[in-house]
């Protein structure tokens, strides 16, 4: 027998060498082996007749005898053909394979074979062309790799999809059921109608007889959901312990907000504030006021008017003699922050002084700006990752906002958070999350949305273009830049390779200088230095450029009112929220803005066309969330990497499962409502093993 916590090097199959460099690659234990889940399934259960093959049709399951096989040695070196004449009661029929010499050692003839494969039309006539297979004669137990429901498994390491399952097999069959421990009671699994571990990783792995194929493509067995509601139960256990600790703590800031700081605040205000922010400014004075530390998701579309009501909260906090901290993922984003605040107070009585802090500050500057949050004088700091450095230290930080938080990772959410003592925690996005991803990662967050853009922005028109296209948009381009107006083009590479057709940034901003010789091209890309992005960021955004030529590096960019038009290269490329974000660089004024999603030649239509066609029709950034959700999965969508989140194996199968996930969240938060609960749930996440603890701590980091 064998443990879960058994390195993979002494399992049959594996070996020394492939175990290190699977314990490299993340897979050390049988019990991380174990969660490497099928990502399809093929039905091998029904059996095809040799006299019933076609060329061309879909893969099928043979039962066969072995009549003779031979090996042959091409004049190529090193390239042989294994082939292999094999019967069956209706004929007979010939199999092949390529580069498998060793195949001479198991088929030999008089063997019983099940063969799984598709049938093609060479030279020879019909035959079977590297088909998976099983001896029937072997001592190996159940088939597993035909005559039935079978895994298949992305490569992993060395081991290929067979091998996987091979190994996965003989794990299952000798791993000593104990050893897994438990992670649902009983009565949990009772009232959900879920299995117990063992049996939900056998089933999930190697489905018995009675499983629907269809049901286990959309992960809806009873043994899939047993693996889903655990995993997402375990996480809202964390999320709910960090939540309900932070509650417990020592007291945190309890601030006053007093009717003569509302009444200034308002005053400062460049604009009326929108129903929706009203209600998200009363939210977030809620949390101000209480005695424990906020922890507080702002949701709210590109454009909607977060920062403002950041700048609010941060103003509430240096009245009442606390500092604040408003980190930025970029540094031209970081000034544009730093800006607006400064507007905000030129306008009002408030006195306080801002800081600005980036890796580009010179020596003398920073040096002034470090000491004066360390002495109090600096009452707000605007950075960004530079204010994580141990060099920066706070007198009295009380309240700390991040923005765009899904460009940083939990740890250093934490590290600025953890330069003050317990300060309220503010976390921004635009990225809109539908409410059951927000409650599968945010579990330990208060959420608050704003759900209204401010009166006068006109909607961006989206329009799909393809290459025929091409001149006629270049000439509305053409008119719009004549108009004085600014324009963003976006391309997916930086430098053209001999394998893509992509349009490159570099390439591109020659072709559109050439195009448009009467208007200045500039170019941004992630492969400059931060110094020279910005820098050509800032000509745009002075005026000083027409076009600007970049990567996504400005999906998280700054407000620039005249920029009318956004062109995207190859939008086919894109997800869908990606898509939405950089639309949203557009129509931050009053004037009528445009995007044109341009698709490549050979993608102009069919499925491409159908999913980009939703940016047509809504600027919904809710409604396409969840669209890409469900085409592309959350990890490509909202980058769940930043989470530490990234090997959930079930995520994107809860979320479209909202029942499953609302009954592991209430089981989570029913069980540590008592001292009791949180105890047991203590212990619980105290014996897991590595690959859940890892996890599940830097969900509780932040």
């Amino acid at each position: 027998m064998i443990s879960a916590d058994t390195p993979l090097r002494f399992l049959k199959g594996v070996g020394p060498r492939r175990g290190e460099a699977l314990a490299a690659a993340g897979c050390a234990t049988v019990e991380d082996l174990l969660y490497v889940l099928p990502f399809r399934y093929e039905d091998r259960r029904s059996f095809t007749r040799l006299a019933d093959l076609v060329a061309g049709m879909a893969p099928a399951t043979l039962a066969v005898r072995v009549v003779e096989a031979r090996l042959v040695r091409t004049r190529r070196v090193g390239f042989t053909i294994f082939e292999a004449a094999v019967a069956d009661a209706s004929g007979e029929g010939r199999v092949v394979w390529y580069n498998q010499p060793y195949l001479a050692r198991v088929f030999a003839a008089g063997r019983h074979a099940v063969l799984f494969g598709a049938p093609s039309l060479g030279r020879r006539g019909l035959a079977l062309e590297n088909p998976d297979y099983e001896i029937l004669d072997e001592d190996d137990g159940e088939g597993i790799h035909t005559g039935r429901i079978v895994p298949v498994y992305r490569k992993l390491g060395e081991l290929t999809s067979r091998r996987v399952r091979s190994v996965m097999f003989g794990a299952l069959a000798e791993l000593e059921p104990s050893s897994l421990g438990v992670t649902l009671s009983a009565e949990v699994a009772c009232r959900n109608g879920l299995y117990d571990r063992l049996r939900a990783l056998r089933e999930a792995h190697f489905p018995p007889a009675t499983a629907d194929p269809a049901e286990l493509e959309i992960g809806r067995t009873p043994a899939q959901r047993t693996l889903a509601f655990e995993e997402v139960y375990l996480l809202q256990l964390a999320l709910a312990l960090r939540r309900d600790g932070a509650r417990r703590q020592a007291r945190g800031i309890a601030y006053e907000v007093p009717d003569a700081l509302r009444t200034e605040l308002a005053r400062m205000l460049p604009f009326r504030l929108t129903e929706a922010q009203k209600r998200v400014v009363r939210e977030i004075g809620t949390d101000l006021r209480a005695p424990h530390p906020m922890n507080r998701l702002l949701q709210g579309d590109v454009g909607s008017g977060k920062t403002v009501v950041a700048l609010l909260a941060l103003l509430v906090a240096v009245e009442n003699g606390y500092q604040g901290a408003f980190l930025a993922p970029t540094e031209i984003l970081a000034e544009q922050h730093y800006t607006n605040l400064r507007r905000m107070l030129d306008s009002g009585s408030i006195d306080c002084r801002v800081a600005l802090l980036h890796g580009s500050l010179r020596a003398a500057e920073r040096r002034r700006v470090l000491a004066d949050l360390a002495t109090g004088h600096g009452r707000i700091a605007v950075g960004t990752h530079a204010l994580f450095e141990t060099a920066v230290d706070f007198r009295r930080l009380g309240l700390v906002v991040i923005d765009e938080q899904h460009r940083f990772g939990v740890l250093q959410r934490a590290a600025i958070a953890a330069k003050g003592k317990r300060p309220d925690v503010l976390v921004m996005t635009a990225t809109p999350i539908p409410r059951s991803l927000a409650l599968t990662l945010y579990g330990d967050l208060d959420l608050s949305v704003i759900d209204e853009l401010p009166p006068g922005r006109t909607p961006v028109r989206t329009v799909v273009r393809t290459e025929d296209d091409r001149r006629r948009v270049y000439d509305r381009l053409r008119l719009e830049l004549g108009r004085g107006r600014q324009a963003y083009v976006v391309v997916p590479l930086v430098e053209e390779t001999e394998r893509s057709d992509l349009k490159a940034a570099i390439a591109h901003a020659a072709e559109l200088g050439r195009v448009l010789p009467e208007f200045r091209v500039g170019l941004v890309h992630g492969r400059m230095k931060a110094v020279e992005r910005d820098a050509g960021m800032r000509e745009f955004r002075e005026g000083r450029v027409a076009v600007l030529v970049a990567t996504t590096v400005i999906e998280v960019g700054v407000d620039v009112p005249n920029a009318t038009v956004m062109i995207i290269e190859h939008a086919e490329r894109f997800g869908l929220s990606q898509l939405h974000q950089l639309r949203g660089r557009v129509g931050r004024g009053s004037e009528r803005s445009h995007c044109v999603l341009m698709v490549g030649e050979e993608q102009g239509g069919g499925a491409a066309r159908e999913r980009l066609a939703i940016m047509e029709r809504t600027t919904d950034g809710f409604r396409i969330a969840e669209k890409d959700l469900d085409l592309r999965g959350p990890g490509a969508v909202f980058g769940t990497q930043q989470h530490g989140l990234s090997d959930l194996r079930f995520l994107a199968q809860v979320l479209r499962d909202p029942a499953l996930l609302e009954a592991a969240r209430a089981e989570a938060q029913a069980l540590v409502k008592s001292d009791a609960g949180r105890a047991e749930a203590e212990r619980l996440l105290e014996t897991l093993g590595g690959r859940w603890r890892k996890r599940l701590d830097l969900a509780r980091v932040g």
